[in-house]
């Protein structure tokens, strides 16, 4: 007889949820959370922000769950490029800042009433890449970027300037940096 598992119950689950995120350097995913704890993926979401209200610095990425530890200073750069193109060319824009070894940290897009709206993507590879075009594929939602036409700005983040300034350069050439003549 199989034998089912114990539901961990409100600040247990929490401290446990934490501990996991603290020790793994993966993103973890509400669904495997949900189902290490036996409760629902919805319980987790309502965990994680009490655990935010508490100012533990976990970030919702694309691909789950991190716990944000304190970075040693690092060499790595960032730039803010702003984009423009059509929703199913998202995964060649993607791909091309991965692939010359950029990291897509974010998407903002400007709202007309909420301002700023900024999700967390932290793409790192075209594996990640895959698998945030599968999940916005298989839950049918939409890019942020189709709340303005196609425009949005990543945060992209690289071992120095130059690589950088090659991502640009390919993002230019593929016709997704947005042009001051297309505002």
């Amino acid at each position: 007889m199989k034998q089912q598992s114990k539901k961990i119950l409100g600040e247990e689950r929490r401290e446990l949820i934490l501990k996991w995120l603290m020790d793994k350097e993966q993103p973890i995913t509400g669904t495997h959370l949900a189902s290490k704890t036996n409760v629902s993926r919805q319980v987790i979401v309502q965990d994680i922000s009490l655990l935010k209200a508490r100012n533990y610095p976990i970030l919702a990425t694309a691909q789950g769950y991190v716990y944000m530890k304190e970075q040693t200073k690092t060499n790595f750069v960032s730039k803010v490029v702003a984009c423009k193109h059509l929703p199913e060319q998202t995964e060649d824009e993607l791909n091309i800042i991965v692939d010359f070894g950029g990291i897509v940290k974010d998407v903002v897009v400007e709202h007309p009433v909420y301002g700023d709206l900024t999700a967390s993507l932290m793409l790192r590879n075209r594996r990640d890449v895959k698998e945030f075009i599968t999940r916005m594929a298989t839950t049918k939602a939409a890019l942020l970027s189709q709340l303005t036409d196609g425009v949005h700005l990543h945060t992209i983040e690289a071992r120095n300037i130059s690589i950088l300034e090659e991502i640009c350069q390919a993002l230019e050439e593929a016709g997704f940096l947005l042009k001051a003549e297309d505002s």
